[in-house]
């Protein structure tokens, strides 16, 4: 098994899960021993906002002029927070995969409220957890496709142009994905 931590899944036209249809999903984590673990990052919290989480977490508000959203990371552990980053910011409980950071503590988020933390960053509450074979069986039944992820992708903000570009990425359009699996 190859790992895919550091690509992105692109969920299938045929994904049932409604968590998970049209998902594109950063895989943080992936080995045949421990499963894998990724954020959703085209999704939104409809229901939450940086400010208001800074608010309540009683954390100095972000000083950028606009409203930062707060995505779905996932259905695993909602309450738990992950900032996806660029690696121009690092301390020591970031996990580095490729070109990415993952940080899951209240010191990005101070940061970050400061003007000091990552040039580019998402904050996901939750995330997406597969057990060890889990994903595997997954794409060997037709359910993700994975491509390479790059800071350009992963930080726009058009979350719902995210899913087509990404498959377009693979060279891949609507037209030619095929809900069969199967093996020549």
């Amino acid at each position: 098994m190859q790992s895919l931590a550091g690509q992105l899944l692109v969920a299938m036209p045929q994904m049932s899960d409604p968590r998970f249809a049209r998902s594109v999903v950063y895989l943080c984590a992936h080995s045949e021993e421990a499963g894998a673990m990724g954020l959703v990052i085209n999704k939104l919290l409809a229901s939450l906002t940086m400010d208001e989480l800074f608010t309540h977490l009683k954390l100095e508000p972000s000083r950028l002029n606009r409203p930062r959203p707060v995505h779905f990371g996932g259905p695993v552990d909602p309450g738990r927070g992950f900032v996806l980053h660029s690696t121009d910011y690092q301390e020591e409980a970031t996990l580095t995969v490729g070109e990415f950071g993952v940080t899951a503590t209240l010191d990005i988020l101070r940061a970050i409220g400061k003007g000091e933390g990552p040039r580019h960053n998402l904050l996901a509450l939750g995330y997406a957890g597969w057990a060890p074979g889990q994903l595997d069986s997954e794409i060997q039944a037709n359910g993700w496709l994975s491509v390479a992820a790059d800071l350009d992708l992963v930080f726009d903000r058009d979350l719902d142009g995210k899913w087509e570009r990404a498959l377009g990425k693979l060279g891949v359009s609507l037209s030619m994905l095929s809900t069969d699996a199967g093996h020549a």
